[in-house]
């Protein structure tokens, strides 16, 4: 593949500003370039009838394949238009190039059978090179305000029932955005579930109208040592800690979301066994539009469950998808009876599993 096919030359600067131009194919077109090699860049492929595309080399290879027709393949992404969507995802990526081609080169990273370790350290060094580039600075420079973050009372509910522990984000004035208090309360929380083996179970819930909004933006930029963000990433990590939980806990570690669950909100309940969404609920991960990529694990716990394909559509395009989409996906295992106590609902199919 000629790589002025996939880059601007004539947007390239000293600097190494990169403009990557989405490239369109068929999803049935034969690669023209040798196929052992993985193409650069964001690929779209194009399927009128993803069935007859099921064994076509730009499925697996493209960063995701659109049609309007229904596919439980998770290579592929439904959508009532498919020049719409190409549209939002050229918008989003014309708009911040260079944080659309790293999501592209991480989501490829992962592939199936890389280790949970060696995706989170591929995130986070790609999380914090972003941190510090110019599309999140533009994005600091563009905020019209700077709210700050209110400090009263503690940012979790946390009580013991028998042997299931209940951990409740409670911030619900900030939509119980994660700020650094949240994150060092959530940490203590998940050490003494991870080591006390008289917890059985462990389910996470938020208060308010939303589950958990993601990062607190009024946080974003005040911590500006990169490399010591990338550390405490990896070292300190909530995902670390939710992932070492389900290790031991499996379906017993449970998330209750609903409302606007977006961003670090999203990512860290990917990491947990068992998922149930309010009929309300919507997901999304929209930090492309800061800049950045998923930063709370998100580029491994999601992929996980929806693929590397559907996980790039919802990053690149910034889109949210409701919770019936999110079931027949995989992203959340049930959809909770609101008039029920007890969250019986409509299970996973089989079909998607």
């Amino acid at each position: 593949m000629d790589e002025n096919n996939i880059f601007n030359d004539s947007d390239c600067e000293l600097k190494g500003r990169i403009r990557p131009v989405i490239r369109v194919v068929d999803a049935l077109a034969e690669p023209d370039f040798d196929a052992t090699a993985t193409p650069p860049g964001v690929v779209i492929a194009v399927a009128d009838d993803p069935a007859a595309a099921g064994g076509a080399y730009w499925l697996d290879h493209a960063t995701l394949t659109l049609t309007t027709k229904p596919s439980l393949d998770p290579r592929v992404v439904t959508v009532p238009s498919v020049s719409d969507a190409l549209d939002r995802i050229d918008r989003q990526c014309t708009d911040r190039p260079l944080a659309a081609a790293v999501c592209d080169d991480v989501l490829r990273a992962g592939r199936p059978g890389a280790g949970f370790d060696q995706g989170l350290l591929i995130e986070s060094l790609a999380y914090s090179t972003l941190q510090g580039g110019p599309e999140f600075a533009a994005w600091l420079r563009e905020r019209a305000t700077k709210s700050s973050a209110p400090q009263s009372g503690e940012p979790l509910v946390i009580r013991r029932d028998g042997q299931t522990l209940h951990i409740g984000f409670d911030r619900p004035h900030r939509h119980n955005a994660f700020d650094d208090r949240t994150r060092a309360a959530l940490l203590d929380a998940l050490a003494v579930a991870r080591w006390d083996e008289s917890i059985c179970a462990v389910e996470l819930t938020g208060s308010g109208p939303t589950f958990c909004s993601g990062g607190d933006l009024a946080e974003f930029g005040t911590f500006t040592d990169v490399a010591s963000a990338h550390l405490a990433r990896t070292r300190y990590s909530p995902a670390r800690a939710l992932h070492a939980l389900a290790q031991r806990l499996g379906p017993n570690l449970r998330a209750r979301i609903h409302g606007r669950t977006t961003g670090s909100g999203l990512e860290m309940a990917a990491f947990c066994g068992t998922v149930s969404a309010h009929p309300d609920t919507v997901v999304g991960l929209p930090e492309l539009r800061l800049g950045l990529i998923p930063g709370a694990g998100g580029t491994v716990s999601v992929p996980r469950r929806i693929g590397r394909w559907r996980t790039a559509y919802m990053v690149l395009s910034g889109s949210v998808i409701d919770a019936p989409t999110a079931l027949d996906w995989g992203l959340v295992d049930e959809i909770i009876d609101p008039g029920s106590a007890t969250p019986p609902s409509a299970a996973r199919s089989s079909a998607t599993q």
